[in-house]
């Protein structure tokens, strides 16, 4: 009863938080919505406390909840995964690299979902994709983004450990949650690999 009445506050939440915006939109289909519910979720959280600012501007429960609006689930979701991974330590560094944007007023890392910069490069976005289908991070570490490739592996590893952990319980909701957060981020890295060679690049 008391996940129904949260459900249904978030759902009708006056847009206090980002997400909320997205969330009470009229154009998201009920599925968008279910998935965005998280992020509306974790942004009550993060956003009354200075521990967890972002350091990319929107932040990266932002970005998934514009990712997911703007592109739908299939897509949304890996963009939403990939942005988590690419927020490490090595962002800012790669951010100057790039000749990057930042926020005015708090400087934040400006990197939009749709941010698309078209460069020239001997990078092969579909190489780069095909190295992390078959190693998770090894097409970042190709596109010469190595912490981001170290990342990417370490949360498809997470997550598929998860998933094999889940299989021996006997809850079909923690396997179908699991294996979904598993493909999420794996397809999540492979989206990633192919956008760091193709748009990720020194400038």
């Amino acid at each position: 009863m008391r996940i129904i009445l949260l459900l249904i506050t978030l759902i009708f939440a006056q847009s206090k938080y980002p997400a909320d915006s997205v969330l009470t939109s009229p154009n998201a289909s009920i599925f968008e919505k279910t998935a965005i519910l998280p992020i509306a979720a974790w942004q009550r959280i993060s956003h009354n406390t200075n521990l967890l600012n972002c350091q990319f501007y929107p932040s990266c429960s932002q970005y998934g909840a514009m990712s997911i609006k703007e592109n739908g689930i299939i897509k949304g979701l890996p963009m939403t995964a990939d942005r988590i991974v690419r927020c490490n330590p090595s962002a800012y560094v790669n951010h100057i690299q790039m000749r990057g944007e930042f926020h005015k007023g708090d400087y934040r890392l400006v990197d939009h979902p749709q941010s698309e910069r078209k460069i020239s490069n001997a990078k092969s976005p579909v190489l780069a994709g095909l190295f992390s289908a078959l190693l998770p991070g090894a097409g970042r570490v190709y596109a010469g983004r190595w912490f981001d490739g170290f990342m990417g592996f370490f949360m498809v590893y997470l997550t598929a450990a998860s998933a094999y952990e889940s299989s021996k319980r006997e809850s079909s909701l923690s396997k179908v949650f699991s294996y979904s957060l598993a493909g999420i981020f794996y397809t999540g890295e492979i989206y990633g690999a192919y956008r760091s060679a193709k748009y990720y690049q020194r400038q």
